[in-house]
Parts: C-alpha cells; sequence; structure tokens
C-alpha cells in the first residue's frame, strides 16, 4: 500500500502478536513434554548485548540458544499428533534442558555431549547438559533413557573419509548405510513390523558392526580421529541399540535437525534477536508455526483465522485452536440477490 512503517514498529507487532498466542503456545509446550519419546537439538542464535559494548559500533552481542524438542510418532504411524516445543537460553547451561525437561519421563533422542575431531570440538550427540538425566534416581531407574543417533556416529567416519580417504572409514560408512537401507523400507510401518524386522535383519548387522569396529581398534593409532570415532560409538552402545527393542524409536535425530533449518536460514535474514525478550518471542513463534506445518495447515491462513478469534474464544476451550485441533470459520455465504 505505499506505507513507510519503521522496523521497529513491525518488531512491537511481532512481540505483542506473539504475547496474545502464549495460551495456545504453552498448550503446545505442555503437550510434546506428555510423550514419551521426544527429539531434542539445539543451535546458536546472536542477541544483542547492551553489556558487551563495541567501541564505534556501540552493543555488542552473545551467543545465545534455541532449543527444539519434537514429539513426531508419524513414522510408526502413532496417533498423536506431531508437535514442535521450541525455548530460548541466553546461553547452553545444562541447567536449560533440565528445566525444559523437568517433566518429561521417556526416551530422548539428542545430542548428549562433544566429542573432538581433528582438534575441534564438534557438535555431536555427546551434549554433557543431559547428562545428569540420565543417572539413576536412588533405587530407581532413570526416568529418562538416551538413545543415541547413528547420523552422529555416520558423521565422524565421513569427516575422516573426506579427510583421509581411509578404507576403514569407507567400510564403516557402507556398514551403517546398511542400516538406513533397511530403516527406509519400514518407514511408517507398525512398531510391532519395525521391531520384527530390526530383530531379524539390523540387529545381527549392528552385533558384526561392534565385533568389527573393537577389531579395527587394535589396528589403528589409538590417538587418531577414527580411533575417537570407534570409542564414541563402543562407550554408548546401548544407547545406540536401544532403537532394536522399540519400534517406536528412530535410528536417528535427524527429525530435530530438520527443525533447527528455519532458524539457521532466519540468522541470514535477522542477523540477531534484540534482547533476551527477543529470543524468547522467537521461540514462541517458532513454536506455533512449525507445529502449524506438523500438521500439514498454512501457517498464515491459520495464523490470520487464530488472531481474528482468539480475543473472544473461551479460555476453557482453547484447545479447539491448537494445530491439531483447528477447523477455520466456515466463509459467510452470499445473499442472494
Amino acid at each position: 500500500m505505499g506505507a513507510d512503517v519503521p522496523s521497529s514498529t513491525l518488531i512491537d507487532w511481532c512481540g505483542q502478536g506473539v504475547r496474545v498466542l502464549e495460551p495456545l503456545v504453552e498448550r503446545i509446550r505442555k503437550g510434546v513434554m506428555t510423550a514419551d519419546r521426544l527429539h531434542a537439538d539445539d543451535t546458536t542464535v546472536r542477541v544483542l548485548d547492551p553489556s558487551k559494548r563495541v567501541e564505534g559500533i556501540g552493543k555488542g552481542v552473545k551467543e545465545g540458544r534455541i532449543w527444539i524438542y519434537l514429539r513426531d510418532d508419524r513414522p510408526w504411524g502413532g496417533t498423536a499428533p506431531p508437535a514442535s516445543a521450541y525455548h530460548f537460553s541466553p546461553d547452553r547451561k545444562g541447567e536449560h534442558p533440565r528445566k525444559h525437561l523437568v517433566d518429561f519421563r521417556g526416551i530422548l533422542q539428542g545430542e548428549e555431549g562433544q566429542q573432538t575431531v581433528r582438534g575441534t570440538v564438534c557438535p555431536t550427540n555427546a551434549y554433557t547438559g543431559f547428562a545428569s538425566l540420565y543417572e539413576p534416581e536412588g533405587n530407581r531407574p532413570p526416568r529418562i533413557r538416551e538413545a543415541a543417533c547413528w547420523a552422529h556416529l555416520r558423521r565422524d567416519f565421513f569427516d575422516v573419509h573426506k579427510e583421509t580417504g581411509s578404507a576403514i572409514a569407507q567400510e564403516a560408512l557402507q556398514r551403517i548405510g546398511d542400516l538406513y537401507d533397511i530403516e527406509a523400507r519400514i518407514v511408517g510401518q507398525s512398531t510391532e513390523v519395525r521391531h520384527a524386522v530390526r530383530q531379524k535383519e539390523s540387529r545381527p548387522k549392528v552385533e558384526a558392526f561392534k565385533v568389527w569396529a573393537e577389531a579395527q581398534l587394535k589396528r589403528i593409532p589409538g590417538k587418531s580421529d577414527l580411533a575417537k570415532a570407534f570409542r564414541y560409538g563402543l562407550s554408548r552402545w546401548d544407547s545406540f541399540c536401544l532403537f532394536l527393542d522399540d519400534g517406536r524409536v528412530a535410528i536417528d535425530n535427524n527429525p530435530a535437525e530438520r527443525k533447527m533449518k528455519p532458524i539457521a536460514l532466519g540468522r541470514k535474514n535477522f542477523l540477531f534477536a534484540g534482547s533476551d525478550a527477543g529470543g524468547e518471542t522467537l521461540a514462541a513463534a517458532m513454536t506455533i508455526i512449525e507445529t502449524a506445518k506438523d500438521n500439514g495447515l498454512d501457517p498464515q491462513a491459520y495464523l490470520t483465522d487464530i488472531f481474528t478469534r482468539i480475543h473472544d474464544h473461551k479460555i476453557n476451550r482453547i484447545d479447539e485452536l491448537l494445530p491439531w485441533n483447528w477447523k477455520p470459520v466456515d466463509a459467510p455465504k452470499a445473499e442472494a440477490a
């Protein structure tokens, strides 16, 4: 329409709009935590920080985090609707995921720590912030079980092969690739089918991989990146085998990683969040937009309808507006001429 609306005004509108949606955002986040299996991941987001001033520029920036917790039962035909819960934190301290997951009980597929590869610290499924969640509670078993990610393990061997051309790394890639070929055939099948196929076809290959990996460790330099990759997998072997015993568990954490792509694209556009409050707004907006997409909705059409209705909607019926329950108001019928 040719109107010049200042960016600060648009930002304020976005913040106000997300605040209107808070009841739905909180419902989604709480609903996700009622699942008994979750994918989890996190990524960086730059945040303006007044305490870090840069001479001649003004405010500096700090590195905040956006976290994702994903409930997705579609790969095995579950009935629970998919949902994506995003959270913001000003840093990556372990207290944040522990707070997010305080009410969760079940299987977590996420980043359990970090591993040094080629002399650098690389994010893999070894984030230590989750480590305490896997510990037993007194005489009781841990309330959260760890499911390790074969895609992360594969990535370590891929990097070694790309850099050195190692035949051993290439064989590791082939062996892991065979497991993924099996997974491709059973996606969308029932838990019973997935479990049966994995027991018959995947388990022998996984057990053979372990025997082969232990043999390779005796042949290669102990400080090499290849040895580190093998030791990483063997040190968490029970977690890498969990998918064999439960047809609901995925072989990797790729679903959560894909949920971080919009944040990565956003970083190229908005560059940074203006404050911690801006990071919270981003996480809340992502929660409702991505959950709408999870459920096959056009986010713009969904939000347009929600903003029109939510102020007059009874709070005790707010669940009707959740993405998996939402039904648009029928367009008014044209009056007869």
